[in-house]
């Protein structure tokens, strides 16, 4: 690496990436051993706040990189034009993605599917499909403001790539069914349905291999619809003004290797991209996954995410 010793490189980023249990404290440490730099974290609340804060910022951001965007807001990522191409060559070739990843701005660090996730000893039949939950399932949900959430924009367009134009009367049918709507994950998670509250929260496939890591707990389960489920891969990309354009390249290569990909599993949660053998974790092969991802092309969902904010908060009332 090429660094001079006094160079800092400033990654905006979610608070869980950096919180204690999340990978940023490793990251960090193990990219300074390489880079002969100074690493430093900046976060916002979730992906939607991230991509607010350097468009605000324009600019005069003090960001290099901003990691933590998810497919939902790449094509809004794209059109602000504070990003530029990366320069790593031949990315794909290393990727394990479900979906062939082409972009030459974002590279993607980890992926998930979205998923309902219930206690499998207090919850009993869960459904097998999004019909089945909005008509015949009789249980608590918590989701989370789409607003606000990346699994809750998550959720939103799961919905929409299911039922299109009749998304907001099956709106209608499943608010029946939410109790609370929070503004973020963690809320929604361990502060109303971990402490039984509701019966299903809005989450991710891997969430339940976190219990099993940690607590040696398998009372929890996802739910894969027969539809299939939504994908979600998150991605980082290098500011357009950023003047540490070649350190900032050597993280996002960092970013890809098995030093970086091996910590995702266990701190994140999440899948890595790249194949690290032995070292996923054995609640990785314990937990469902899905047989079926979907997503919305990018381009559509910039395009018409106010709409169906709109007709989601309409479908409350």
């Amino acid at each position: 690496m090429h660094a001079k010793a006094n160079d800092k490189l400033v990654i905006y980023t979610y608070d869980s990436f950096v919180s204690t249990w999340g990978p940023g404290p490793e990251v960090k440490k193990r990219f300074e051993n390489l880079c002969n730099c100074e690493l430093s974290f900046v976060s916002t609340d979730s992906a939607a706040s991230l991509l607010s804060r350097v468009i605000l910022e324009g600019e005069s951001t003090k960001a290099d990189i901003v990691l933590g965007l998810d497919m939902n807001l790449l094509d809004q990522a794209k059109n602000t034009k504070l990003f530029r191409k990366h320069s790593l060559i031949k990315i794909e070739d290393k990727l394990i993605l479900p979906i062939k990843w082409l972009d030459d701005t974002f590279i993607p660090f980890n992926y998930g599917y979205f998923a309902f996730v219930y206690n499998n000893k207090k919850f009993k039949n869960p459904p097998s499909s999004f019909d089945e939950l909005i008509s015949k399932t009789n249980a608590r949900i918590v989701i989370q403001d789409p607003r606000t959430s990346s699994p809750g924009l998550g959720l939103l367009t799961w919905m929409k790539a299911i039922y299109g134009d009749n998304a907001k009367i099956k709106w209608k049918n499943l608010n029946k069914k939410i109790i609370t709507v929070t503004k973020g994950w963690t809320d929604s998670y361990y502060n109303i349905f971990l402490t039984g509250e509701a019966d299903l929260v809005f989450s991710y496939t891997t969430s339940p291999a976190a219990h099993i890591m940690f607590e040696n707990n398998y009372d929890y389960s996802s739910i894969i619809f027969k539809e299939g489920n939504y994908l979600s891969v998150e991605f980082a990309g290098i500011i357009e003004s950023s003047e540490k354009n070649e350190l900032a390249n050597e993280f996002l290569e960092f970013m890809i290797s098995e030093d970086f990909q091996s910590l995702i599993p266990i701190t994140n949660i999440m899948y890595p991209v790249i194949n690290i053998g032995d070292q996923l974790p054995e609640a990785y092969k314990k937990i469902n996954k899905p047989h079926k991802s979907i997503q919305i092309d990018p381009k559509i969902i910039n395009n018409k995410k106010e709409m169906w904010i709109n007709e989601w908060k309409d479908s409350s009332y």
